[in-house]
Order: structure tokens, then sequence, then C-alpha cells
């Protein structure tokens, strides 16, 4: 069973940073593939960034690609997700997912894991 913390969020103005953290327990966090997830208010659960086991392979949201970056360190059992230039339409709950099979997906339906998600909230 692997359990997944996240901490990071919080109120920025538009053009600002914020730098979400995702803690895994676990002795096999090393092995997973990782994602982060946002869900905005009324709208469907959505892929923002994905990242392989090595972290050599990174995948992002067209939405994100070129502000955010997803990264891991695995003797911290920690990945990351850095956000930078941040949007109103940024504004969302965003949860990190584990994929225990390794893959390389970008539907929530591949992961098995799930933090509670934190709070990011973007004013104009």
């Amino acid at each position: 069973q692997v359990q997944l913390v996240e901490s990071g969020g919080g109120l920025v103005q538009a053009g600002g940073s914020l730098r979400l953290s995702c803690v895994a327990s676990g002795r096999t966090f090393s092995s997973y593939t990782m994602g982060w997830f946002r869900q905005a208010p009324g709208k469907e659960r959505e892929f923002v960034a994905v990242l392989n086991w090595s972290g050599g392979s990174t995948y992002y949201a067209d939405s994100v690609k070129g502000r955010f970056t997803i990264s891991r360190d695995n003797a911290k059992n920690t990945v990351y997700l850095q956000m930078n230039s941040l949007k109103p339409d940024d504004t969302a709950v965003y949860y990190c997912a584990a994929d225990s099979r390794r893959r390389f997906m970008i539907t929530a339906s591949a992961y098995n894991y799930w933090g509670q998600g934190t709070q990011v909230t973007v004013s104009s």
C-alpha cells in the first residue's frame, strides 16, 4: 500500500509561482510512474504532467507546457510540480498519483494510488 500526501498549494497572483510536493510512503516509490492531475470546480479531473520511474521521461498537457516542471527525488520519496507563470485558469485542486505498474499514461484510470489533493488558487 502506498500513501501520497501533497503540500505546497495556496493563493497566488497571476504570473506568480508555486511548488507542489508529494511525499510517498513505501519502499518502492522509485519504481513508480508519478503523475499530477487537477480538478477545477464543475470540471472533470484532467491530466497535468507525468514522470517515469527514473525521471528521464516527462510529458505535459499542452495547457501547462513550458510553464510547469515535474521532477522527483527518489531518495526523499518525493515528486514535485514547479508551477511558473500561473494563470487564473490554473485554479484547481491538484492531485498527485502513482502507477505501480510503471506505465507512462495520461489517463487517471491508469493510476492506482492517489493523494488527497492540495488547493491552488490563482487570482487575477
